[in-house]
């Protein structure tokens, strides 16, 4: 009988997006299939713990603000590929899990910003989706979009906006804003995801209450043009050689796609395949390839595009390096769509993270 994969699950962190994780993860794991896979779930709660032991989607979904139970340590040592269960913080090793591969859903920061990857890369261990370099660019909307407009993809105009300067100067930050964006402009955080923190100004005083609000939550701001447009997603998957899915019409019932419209189920209508004309869909498939293949991404991304509504000009986004996996999720509805299973798109990713890593483990590190 061929021998089950240990697959360690990451979920919740310490991010905004912290609960998405949580019910990204379980969908997860619910589709994974247990004849190919020893599931190991790791939780991580919003003060940074590694939770293994007893049940740790069930202690965090508890929401309490400290975690007691026992804890987890990665072990850095690439030979070793593990994860050690501690007693308690001053006690010895309680037992040790080896792990083949982990399949990070980790949504925002500490997850999808190369920082949870560049641990990975330490202890040696293969990890579904993008790498270090990747998950970053992928995660600050401002070198994102920067990069978008030096590889030639179209994306909308914007501005950043730092904490410290709008500290300084508000007055100088509204003007410089005004000037470059105008009206109306959507305030984002440049480095989380899930839309947490957007709201759309259309003039100076909800201007000044949305710098506020997104300033809660990231020391960077992205301020961009306003469109009148239509959203559209796709999704990528694959390493050096990515395949795009189906296209998809995002229709939120509130003006906007926000946090609430994302989540709640009733609030935006999925069509799949968008209403659009072959030669719009084949277009956004194309670009999607080429802002996955521009961040150097691999595993899976999802792509955001805005298409005007007056004259059908496509825009790039963001590509998304850690998808949401949830019941509502676009990503892989999309891929269901195009004839990926649910359950066969999470082998897939498996298989794509072990892939990557052994194309890896070609380079020599030493000369």
């Amino acid at each position: 009988m061929k021998k089950k994969l240990k697959v360690a699950v990451l979920f919740g962190g310490r991010s905004g997006e912290h609960q998405i994780s949580l019910i990204s993860a379980a969908s997860v794991m619910d589709a994974m299939d247990r004849k190919k896979y020893e599931i190991i779930p790791i939780g991580i709660s919003l003060d940074g713990k590694w939770i293994v032991s007893q049940d740790p989607m069930a202690i965090l979904k508890s929401k309490r603000k400290r975690v007691n139970n026992a804890t987890a340590l990665l072990s850095l040592n690439p030979r070793e590929k593990r994860i050690f269960i501690l007693k308690s913080q001053k006690e010895i090793l309680k037992k040790e899990l080896k792990i083949d591969v982990v399949f990070p859903v980790l949504h925002g920061t500490y997850g999808e910003d190369g920082t949870i990857q560049g641990l990975l890369e330490m202890a040696d261990i293969p990890y579904v989706g993008a790498g270090v370099m990747a998950s970053a660019i992928g995660m600050d909307k401002g070198i994102m979009k920067s990069l978008f407009k030096q590889k030639g993809l179209p994306t909308p105009d914007f501005t950043i906006i730092k904490r410290v300067d709008w500290k300084k100067d508000e007055r100088n930050a509204i003007k410089v804003i005004e000037d470059k964006i105008g009206y109306p402009s959507f305030i984002k955080p440049t480095n989380l995801g899930s839309s947490v923190g957007i709201s759309k100004a259309t003039n100076r005083k909800e201007l000044k209450e949305a710098l506020k609000s997104a300033f809660l939550y990231d020391r960077k701001i992205i301020v961009e043009k306003g469109i009148f447009c239509r959203e559209v997603e796709c999704s990528v998957l694959g390493n050096d050689d990515p395949i795009a899915s189906v296209v998809a019409e995002i229709i939120p019932k509130k003006e906007f796609y926000d946090y609430e419209a994302k989540y709640t189920d009733g609030m935006t209508d999925i069509v799949i395949p968008a209403p659009l004309p072959k030669r719009v869909s084949e277009k956004v498939r194309r670009l999607s390839i080429e802002a996955y293949k521009a961040i150097d991404c691999a595993g899976m991304a999802r792509v955001d595009f805005f298409l005007e509504k007056t004259k059908n000009k496509l825009y790039v986004s963001e590509v998304n390096t850690i998808p949401g996996f949830t019941q509502l999720s676009c990503y892989p509805k999309l891929w269901e769509a195009s004839g990926l299973s649910y359950k066969k798109l999470i082998d897939r990713l498996i298989e794509l993270a072990i892939e990557r890593y052994r194309d890896k483990k070609k380079s020599k590190t030493r000369f």
